[in-house]
């Protein structure tokens, strides 16, 4: 195939998940040039995690103005941290006012990717087959619910549902309400039903550090302000306070002995000193790891919620769940109308359990059964012009998603476009680039405050931190524009 003949022919791209990454992809891709852009989304709507989660307090924990695409600034932010309805609102409005809408094909959830040798075949679980010359997997982390393997969870009599799969239609007032976990997700509902349920038991297995983080709303001046003045939304955007204290932040936690691991720990401790009365209930919320080890938990008044009437943490390990509430190991039974699993996703998933076949025959399952791994996030070796957005080693535990995807977004068009310009038809990064990469990134991750001896679902199987282990800069610096010396060009 010669030059003139790949530069002349129309450049089918498949983008697989409407979420914010998949939002962006085909904003991107459409601004580029690429016409024949389709969006492929399992669900009804757009938005992602921002579709799945709607339980009481959901509230990102990125500044409303920071997580936001950077050419879409959104003036009607009712608070600092924006709540998850809202960015749901956002991402819908912008997938419309960006024509992305129409290029979405909806309950349409892909179930095979095989590469023939020249293309990608993406099938469909309604059996539909297209064809396609790249597929930008945009499939998200956080999206397959984890269910705890706790014995009798099917018995209870009650209503029992996963945080990610809320049931709207259960009361909630005045009830006896049971939540399991304690991340960030389970210290927002506790936050938000301390004052409504009649009974609020928060079953903690490991203590979190709680970060306590302002809320405020916006006035009605300052939202004026930043529909009319340009300069101030902007302004939001890059506020120095907060660039310099995630500067401070990304930078603390490459070194788990760093001044800056120190500091975080100190104003965590001294929220729980100051906020927690009780000296016993105190000792029950302190960790006994480092901070920043597991994602470090953002609230205003988590402690204060906990401490009210109603609420009870309970720090006893869980033996069953049984018709009428959760028994434990010391024979309390605590019984319950409703319980949330506030007990995370499968973040190791990424395109699974999508059957996606490279060349030669190789399966993704395959090549991931050790652990999930991708070079600099984007592509994986035998798997040409497949690249992925928020991929195995993103840089998830300590940079804004949005940004994350915006500089993926860039790298990756730069590689399609060696297609369309006519100096390829495939690439993949190399095996020897894979390797070298993965070598480096491991001896990396292991000097980072993820290996200091917690659980998380920053880590794989084997413990080794998955997430980006360098700096913001250096980041940026790979982002910027692809060396094609690591990759398989044909």
């Amino acid at each position: 195939m010669d030059k003139e003949t790949v530069s002349s022919r129309d450049v089918r791209v498949a983008v697989i998940g409407a979420g914010m990454a998949g939002i962006l992809a085909a904003i991107r891709l459409r601004e580029s040039g690429y016409t024949d852009v389709v969006v492929y989304e399992k669900a009804g709507k757009v938005g992602g995690t921002w579709r799945e989660n709607t339980y009481p307090g959901l509230t990102c924990d990125v500044p409303s103005h920071v997580y936001t695409y950077s050419f879409a600034p959104n003036p009607e932010w009712t608070r600092l941290l924006p709540p998850g309805g809202e960015i749901f609102n956002y991402f819908e409005d912008i997938a419309n006012r960006y024509g992305v809408t129409e290029m979405i094909r909806f309950h349409q959830e892909i179930v095979g990717c095989a590469f023939d040798g020249e293309r990608w075949v993406l099938e469909t679980r309604s059996g539909e087959r297209e064809v396609f010359d790249f597929v930008i997997a945009a499939t998200g982390f956080l999206h397959h619910p984890s269910y705890p393997d706790i014995e009798g969870i099917d018995s209870f009599k009650g209503a029992i549902f996963h945080t990610a799969r809320w049931d709207h239609s259960v009361p909630l007032d005045g009830q006896r309400i049971g939540v399991i976990g304690n991340g960030s997700t389970g210290v927002q509902i506790v936050t938000a039903l301390a004052g409504r349920a009649g009974k609020l038991k928060h079953f903690q297995r490991t203590a979190q550090w709680v970060l306590k983080v302002p809320n405020p709303e916006f006035s009605e001046a300052q939202r004026a302000a930043f529909r009319t003045d340009p300069a101030t939304l902007e302004y939001m955007k890059n506020e120095p306070e907060y660039a310099a204290a995630q500067a401070f932040f990304r930078n603390a936690i490459l070194d788990a002995e760093s001044e800056g691991i120190k500091m975080i720990e100190a104003r965590c401790r001294e929220n729980l000193e100051t906020s927690v009365k009780d000296p016993v209930l105190r000792e029950k919320l302190r960790p006994n790891y480092v901070p920043v080890c597991k994602r470090i938990v953002s609230s205003p008044d988590y402690y204060e919620a906990i401490q009210h009437p109603n609420s009870e943490l309970v720090t006893e390990a869980i033996a069953r769940i049984e018709p009428e509430g959760i028994r434990m190991q010391d024979g309390t039974l605590h019984e319950l109308d409703v319980i949330a699993l506030a007990t995370g996703f499968k973040a190791d998933a990424y395109l699974r359990p999508m059957n996606v076949t490279g060349r030669n025959g190789v399966h993704l399952n395959d090549v991931w059964a050790r652990r999930a791994a991708a070079y600099l996030a984007v592509s994986i070796p035998d798997f040409p012009n497949l690249f992925l957005l928020n991929g195995p080693s993103s840089p998830v535990g300590n940079f804004s998603l949005i940004d994350i995807a915006e500089q993926q977004m860039n790298y990756t068009l730069q590689l399609i476009n060696q297609t369309r310009d006519g100096n390829c038809r495939h690439l993949s990064v190399s095996q020897a680039a894979m390797a070298d990469y993965e070598q480096r990134r491991i001896a990396a991750a292991k000097k980072t405050v993820w290996a200091t001896g917690c659980k998380s679902w920053y880590l794989d199987a084997e413990g080794v931190p998955t997430s980006w282990p360098w700096s913001y800069e250096v980041f940026v610096d790979a982002m910027s524009k692809p060396d094609l010396q690591a990759y398989e060009v044909a």
